[in-house]
C-alpha cells in the first residue's frame, strides 16, 4: 500500500513532521525530529508502548526514568512502555527518527 501524501517530505527541506500509521493500516507511527538549537526538546512524558529513537545527526541527552544517556549519530535509544522520558539537544543540529510502536500517538505529559 502506498502512503498518504504527507507534508513532512519535500526535496528542498530536511525530513520533519509526523506520520500516524493507523491511517494506512500500520501499527507504527513516526516522528521526524529536527532540532536546531541546543537545549531544545519535549517535556517529560510517557507512552503505553515503546518508542525507539534513531539518531541521524548530532548529540542528544535522553532521560529514561532515572537514567541519563547521551547518544550520538548512528546510535539507537529505546524508551520502554510506561517509562517517563524526554530528550534535549546538546548540539546545534539534531535529526532523529522516533518510532512509536502504535498506529496512533498516545502521550501522557508528566
Amino acid at each position: 500500500m502506498r502512503t498518504i501524501d504527507s507534508e513532512w517530505i519535500h526535496e528542498t527541506t530536511p525530513l520533519y513532521g509526523e506520520f500516524e500509521g493507523e491511517r494506512c493500516g500500520s501499527d507504527v507511527s513516526i516522528i521526524f525530529t529536527r532540532l536546531d538549537t541546543p537545549g531544545r526538546g519535549p517535556a517529560l512524558h510517557q507512552h503505553p508502548y515503546s518508542e525507539t529513537f534513531l539518531i541521524r545527526k548530532g548529540v542528544v541527552r535522553f532521560t529514561l526514568g532515572k537514567r541519563r544517556v547521551d547518544a550520538v549519530a548512528g546510535e539507537i535509544v529505546v524508551a520502554t512502555p510506561e517509562t517517563p522520558h524526554q530528550f534535549v539537544s546538546l548540539s546545534d543540529e539534531v535529526e532523529m527518527i522516533d518510532i512509536h510502536a502504535s498506529g496512533r500517538f498516545i502521550t501522557e505529559w508528566l
